[in-house]
C-alpha cells in the first residue's frame, strides 16, 4: 500500500464517540496525529440548525484543529441538508450520517442503526445533504441488524447511499441489536466480521470504504488496511481513547510523514497548558484534563498519574499536578519507552 499521501484523512480515523472526542480530546490527540480525521461526538442535526450545539463549542474549529468530520444525527432531509450548510461554513472536511448507533433512544426517533432498516431514507438524507453544500458526506453504519444482517441487504443499503451522493462508507465489522441489548453491550457481544467488509470492497471495486470495529494497535490497523485496499482507511474508537500514545507513529504508517511527534511528557505539558487557558476563561480544569488520563496506560506511575488528573476537578492546583505528572512522566519514559514503541 501506499503510505506517501496525507490528502487521505480517513486512513487512519478517530471515531465519534459521546462524552470522549470532544474538542479537548481532539486537541490532545492532534499532538499525536497530525493527519489522522478526528470526529466529534454525534450531534443532532435539529440542534445545530437551532443553535443549541453551539453551547458545547463544538462547532468552532480553529488553524490548529487538523482535518475534523461532524457526525450528525437525524432522518429528515431538510433538517440535515440545513446542518449541513452550517457545518461546511463552520470549516468541517466532511459531514458523516450516523446509520450505526444501537441505543433505544436513537431507535425509538428513527436514528442510527434502525435506519439501516430504511434505506431509502437514508438516500433521501445523502442527496439533500450532498445538494446543500460542497463538501464530502459519509455514512457510518454497520453491517445491518441481527436477523436482518444478510450480505444482500448490505449490498443494497450502500448502494443505495452511494448512487445518493456518498463519497464513502464507513463500516462497523458487527451487526446491531435493537431491543435487549445495550451500546456498550454492542460493541462487544455481536461477532465482529472483518470479512464481510473484504467482501463488500471484492463486490464493490471503486467503492471506499473505512474499516470500523476491534482494531487495538497498528499491527491490527495493517491487517484490516490490506482488507479495504489502497484506497479505504480503518477507524478506532476506544483503543485510541484509552491509549491515545499507542497510536504515536501512525502518521509515519498511515501517512509517510516521519516528523517527529511529541513524548509523552510533551503531550502532557500541552494538556495542563490547555487546561490552564480553560480555566482562565471561566471553564473547569477537569473538562480538558479527564482526556489525558489514558496518556499513562502501561508505564510506572501510571496509576499515580491517573490519580493526580482525576484530582484536578477538586482542590489540586494545575501548578502542582504538572509539575508532578511531569515527573512521572519523565520517570516512566526512561524506563518503558523502549517496550512501549517495540513491535510499532
Amino acid at each position: 500500500m501506499s503510505e506517501s499521501s496525507a490528502a487521505r484523512p480517513w486512513r487512519f480515523c478517530v471515531a465519534p464517540m459521546m462524552d470522549r472526542t470532544d474538542r479537548h480530546f481532539r486537541a490532545m490527540f492532534r499532538d499525536v496525529s497530525r493527519h489522522a480525521l478526528l470526529y466529534t461526538p454525534m450531534i443532532s442535526a435539529r440542534a445545530v440548525v437551532d443553535g443549541r450545539a453551539d453551547a458545547s463549542s463544538e462547532l468552532e474549529l480553529g488553524a490548529a484543529d487538523g482535518p475534523v468530520a461532524l457526525q450528525l444525527g437525524g432522518s429528515e432531509p431538510a433538517v440535515l441538508a440545513a446542518a449541513t450548510r452550517i457545518a461546511a461554513a463552520r470549516g468541517f472536511v466532511e459531514i458523516d450520517l450516523n446509520c450505526g448507533c444501537p441505543s433505544p433512544a436513537a431507535a425509538r426517533v428513527l436514528w442510527g442503526a434502525a435506519l439501516m432498516d430504511h434505506p431509502g431514507r437514508v438516500a433521501d438524507g445523502v442527496a439533500a445533504m450532498v445538494a446543500a453544500a460542497r463538501i464530502d458526506v459519509t455514512v457510518k453504519h454497520r453491517l445491518g441488524i441481527v436477523g436482518r444482517d444478510g450480505f444482500d441487504r448490505l449490498l443494497a443499503f450502500v448502494d443505495a447511499v452511494v448512487a445518493a451522493g456518498a463519497a464513502r462508507v464507513v463500516v462497523h465489522a458487527r451487526a446491531a441489536v435493537l431491543g435487549g441489548l445495550g451500546t456498550a453491550a454492542n460493541r462487544r457481544v455481536p461477532p465482529l466480521r472483518p470479512e464481510s467488509i473484504a467482501a463488500l470492497v471484492a463486490a464493490r471495486p471503486g467503492l471506499v470504504v473505512v474499516d470500523n470495529g476491534g482494531i487495538e494497535d497498528l499491527d491490527g490497523a495493517r491487517a484490516r488496511w490490506r482488507g479495504v485496499g489502497e484506497r479505504g482507511g480503518v477507524m478506532v474508537g476506544r483503543a485510541a481513547y484509552d491509549d491515545p500514545y499507542r497510536w504515536i507513529d501512525v502518521d509515519r504508517i498511515a501517512f509517510g510523514d516521519a516528523t517527529p511527534r511529541p513524548d509523552r511528557a510533551a503531550i502532557a505539558r500541552a494538556v495542563f497548558e490547555r487546561a490552564a487557558r480553560h480555566v482562565a476563561e471561566g471553564g473547569r480544569a477537569h473538562a480538558v484534563t479527564r482526556h489525558a488520563l489514558g496518556l499513562w496506560r502501561g508505564v510506572p506511575g501510571a496509576r499515580a498519574a491517573r490519580a493526580l488528573v482525576a484530582e484536578l476537578a477538586h482542590d489540586v492546583t494545575l501548578v502542582e499536578a504538572s509539575a508532578a505528572i511531569e515527573a512521572l512522566v519523565s520517570a516512566a519514559e526512561h524506563h518503558a519507552q523502549p517496550q512501549l514503541l517495540a513491535g510499532l
